[in-house]
């Protein structure tokens, strides 16, 4: 489908009953360039032509196969540390899901997203999980801090509903209703969910021993 900017803009005046001189007048642009698009000798600029319909009432938009509206990509999706949008063809992730990085990027602070250069990666992971439509939207919680202390908060609820399941089984003793665990953080890394009790070397606390 090719668009006829030439009849749109006749429709366009005639909607709003404008000379080609009003309409250019109301568009900020030459009469001339009106004529020479209205006979197909040149374009105009999208901005003019958006002014343009926007005299009789109409949008732009972009319609697919089918004529159905496509959204444009949202305004308000991530964006780089230097609030710059990402490349538009590929898709955004959360940092922790994998972070591409050149050498000299190893002393910087991680970022809070960041996206697939290769488009090889790129494809595996949409063959998987399918397209997304946008990028993603920033969330509460997006920090990879505070993704890391969900993720932690996660596991150790995990633990603790399979400590309950052990001690029911009467694989484990009951601990006292008060007891305050005092695992090391690194016990969370090292969970493995087997069922058996795994804790950093030097974990001071007892809370998984039967």
């Amino acid at each position: 489908m090719t668009f006829d900017l030439a009849g749109a803009l006749r429709r366009i005046r005639r909607l709003a009953d404008l000379s080609q001189r009003e309409l250019a007048r109301a568009c900020g642009i030459s009469q001339s360039a009106i004529a020479r698009a209205e006979r197909n000798a040149s374009d105009l600029p999208t901005g003019a032509l958006v002014r343009a319909a926007a005299q009789a009432g109409l949008t732009v938009a972009l319609v697919d196969g089918e004529g159905q509206e496509v959204a444009p990509m949202s305004s308000q999706a991530v964006r780089d540390r230097a609030d710059r949008r990402f490349p538009a063809h590929l898709d955004t992730r959360y940092s922790d899901q994998g972070w591409w990085h050149d050498d000299h990027h190893y002393g910087r602070a991680r970022p809070w997203y960041t996206f697939d250069r290769d488009r090889r990666l790129r494809d595996a992971v949409r063959r998987r999980v399918g397209t997304p439509e946008d990028h993603q939207l920033p969330q509460p919680g997006d920090s990879p801090e505070e993704r890391a202390a969900e993720r932690a908060a996660v596991r150790r609820r995990r633990r603790d509903e399979d400590r309950e399941r052990r001690c029911l089984a009467g694989e484990s003793r009951r601990l006292p209703e008060f007891f305050e665990c005092h695992c090391l953080s690194g016990c969370d890394d090292l969970e493995d969910w087997s069922g058996r009790p795994v804790h950093a070397e030097g974990c001071p606390c007892s809370c998984d021993v039967g």
